[in-house]
Formats: C-alpha cells, structure tokens, sequence
C-alpha cells in the first residue's frame, strides 16, 4: 500500500495516495513524507526517479538483503537500514530492509510489506509534528526499530540465566542444544548490528546536510542517542555470543570431567582385578603336581590372599588420593 503525508506551513495534515506528490512540488511551504509499501516493480522505481532519488540507491533498497549504510546525494541523504519483519524470544531474526531518502522537505520511505517502525510513526505524527523535519522524524524511525531489537536482547538475558542454570540439571544436553542454536543466530544478529553501529557512528561523527552537522542543535541529542543505541546493541549482542561460547565450552569441560571420573573408577576396578586374575589364572592351570591343591584350606588361603590383595590396593588407592 502506498501512501502520502502532507503537512502545511500552517500545521495541517493531509493524507492520501500519490496526488499528494503533485501538490507538494505545487507547494514549497508543504512537507511530505512518502511511504511505499510494495515489492520491486518498475512502478515504484519511477516514483522514487521522479523524487530525483539515485539509480544506484533504488537498486540497493530493492535488494533483499544489502548491507546498512548512508549516503550523501546533492538533493537528499540515503539510509538503508535492515529493520525488523519478526524476532522470536528464541532470536529467529526474519529481517526487512527499510530504505529512507531524507530532504529538506521530504521524507520517502519504502519497505516490503508492513514495518511495525514506520507505521508506530505514521500513527502518532499527527500529535508528534516532526514531519517539519524530517531527518529527525527519519532518526526516530532507525531509533524506535533499534528499540525493538534491544527489548528482545534484553529479554534473552534471562533465558541464558536459566539455561546456565539448567547445564547441572538432567536437561544438560536439551540445553546444549539450545546454546548451540542461539549462538549461531547471535553470530548473525551481532554481523547486523556492527553494520548499523558503523552507520549509525557515521550519522554521528560527520552527519549530513538532512541528519544535521557539527556538535549543536537538538538534533545532535537525537544522532547521539542513535549511535549510543546502535552502540548497546552491539555491545550486548557480543556478550552474549561470547557467553554462550563460554557456556558451550564450560558443558564440554563438565562432561569431559564427569567422563574422565567415570573412566577413572573402572580403571581402579580394572586395576583390582589384574592380581587377582593372575592368582586364578595360576591356580586354574591343569598341572598334575600342584602341592596346594591337596590341602583341606587351600580354597579358603586363595579366597584370604585375594581379598587382602584387594585391600591392599584400596589403601594405596587412598594414599594417592586416586578417589
């Protein structure tokens, strides 16, 4: 669905389709902010040419899948930023590509089907006015979707709690399982967010013409609040990616410690029984002349023998400190 926001120097709204356009060129005084919500056709490309956005730029929001980035064009400023279609508790990250061209009196935006950000927005501008301008109603958008990623990292703190805790339980290896899941989809959330940690770092430190420049203005607040959000985002991606490497490794190290006690208790059991294997092997021979095997006690000498063997070796065992 594609739509259109125009607002008065008077601070009157207007919503609509595509004939809004024609009367913001009509009116110099006017703000508009385009959204268009459909797939790649030849139709939106020549929307956004006909708001003098660059070729390359179009191209680059069509794509699925592109990195983050910003750019600066002579008549507005590109920003690409992979937002949010769904994310799960378990971090299943189904991403959406949001392009936003900025200008001084305009604000395009376009995304494949509905982005939960720029409709938040859409919603609320009629109290909130920032379409007067619109790098800062852009900033609000990248920030508001930053927000959604940061709620969910900050509910899975929790998760890894309880999956540290479960590591000593009899759910070990169902948790294992899970650790080794959430690390892989860590690993690519922490590849978005350092992209976004760059651009948001380059809104930041140099800023354009539409997104504001240099250390004054209200707008800077707004940039810095942006890059620090960007900045926790990818802090706190990298400890949990790390704390689950940890966590990995720290169920390994307790299931090779459980396994090298199990295998230390059958090697003294082993250990126990090689003498006394030796004396069975020797009285088990078939000789003919075996003195002892004449004697009325002889069973119960061998029994006694083996036993104080055994014994023996448990108290040298113990000496060791072997179990």
């Amino acid at each position: 669905m594609d739509r259109a926001m125009l607002l008065s120097q008077a601070g009157e709204y207007e919503t609509g389709g595509l004939e809004l356009v024609e009367q913001w060129r009509d009116r110099p005084d006017c703000y508009l902010w385009l959204d268009l919500e459909s797939a790649p056709s030849e139709d939106v490309r020549q929307i956004l040419s006909s708001m003098q956005c660059d070729e390359l730029a179009i191209n680059d929001s069509f794509r699925a899948r592109h990195p983050p980035k910003i750019e600066q064009f002579k008549d507005s400023t590109f920003v690409l930023f992979r937002g949010i279609s769904s994310l799960d508790d378990s971090l299943e990250l189904e991403p959406q590509q949001i392009g936003l061209w900025i200008g001084s009196r305009h604000l395009i935006t376009y995304h494949r089907g509905t982005s939960i950000s720029v409709s938040h927005h859409w919603d609320i501008e009629l109290q909130s006015g920032l379409l007067q301008q619109p790098g800062v109603l852009a900033l609000k958008i990248i920030h508001y979707a930053c927000g959604r990623y940061l709620e969910k990292l900050l509910d899975f703190e929790d998760q890894l709690a309880d999956l540290e805790d479960g590591l000593l339980s009899e759910q070990s290896e169902e948790g294992m399982r899970k650790l080794v899941i959430y690390r892989s989809r860590l690993r690519r959330l922490k590849r978005v967010f350092n992209y976004h940690r760059v651009m948001a770092e380059q809104i930041y430190r140099v800023g354009s013409p539409h997104l504001g420049e240099g250390d004054e203005g209200e707008i800077n607040h707004i940039r810095r609040d942006l890059y620090d959000r960007c900045e926790r985002l990818s802090s706190l991606c990298q400890l949990y990616y790390e704390l689950c490497g940890d966590l990995v490794e720290g169920h390994i190290s307790l299931s090779s410690h459980n396994l090298n006690r199990t295998m230390k208790i059958l090697t003294i059991i082993s250990a126990l029984f090689v003498p006394l294997t030796f004396v069975a092997g020797i009285y088990g021979m078939n000789f003919e002349y075996m003195p002892e095997l004449g004697w009325k006690y002889a069973y119960f000498v061998v029994i006694g023998v083996m036993g104080l063997i055994v014994l023996a070796m448990l108290a040298v065992f113990r000496r060791f400190r072997w179990f």
